[in-house]
């Protein structure tokens, strides 16, 4: 097999060199088409976080003013006090959620990492091809 790919035209190795090119494109173009995809959806579930950590923070408002009069009618609890414990922790749990649901949406988590690594390593990979049939075609 090594003595074929001594017999072989400069032309010929350009030719399965840009065929080999071609397809690897073809793969690396399929691999990041599914790497964005998984992306996509951590960011859809970045996005539900932030909605859910928004729909607790809008009713936090309204339990803090019914914490205030049921600390007033049942315990004699100062309102501000009882109304700072019971919204600041719906507050708390909903700045936590939208938070979480940032995070996931972050450009890093976005980026198709997978397919960027792979790249570099083709691209290597290609060099030292390159320079070994350059190699084998000189000592011919």
């Amino acid at each position: 097999m090594a003595l074929a790919n001594q017999n072989r035209s400069v032309a010929d190795l350009l030719r399965d060199v840009i065929a080999q090119v071609t397809r690897l494109l073809r793969k690396e173009a399929q691999l990041a088409r599914v790497e964005l995809s998984e992306n996509l959806g951590r960011a859809v579930l970045g996005l539900g976080l932030i909605i859910g950590g928004a729909v607790l923070l809008i009713p936090a408002l309204v339990i803090l003013l019914e914490a205030g009069v049921a600390a007033l009618e049942q315990r004699g609890m100062v309102p501000p006090a009882a109304a700072g414990i019971v919204g600041g922790c719906v507050l708390l749990l909903g700045f936590i959620l939208v938070a979480v649901g940032a995070l996931q949406l972050r450009m890093r988590n976005l980026m198709p990492n997978k397919t960027i690594q792979q790249l570099h390593h083709d691209a290597s990979t290609a060099k030292q091809q390159m320079r070994h049939d350059h190699d084998i075609q000189r000592a011919a």
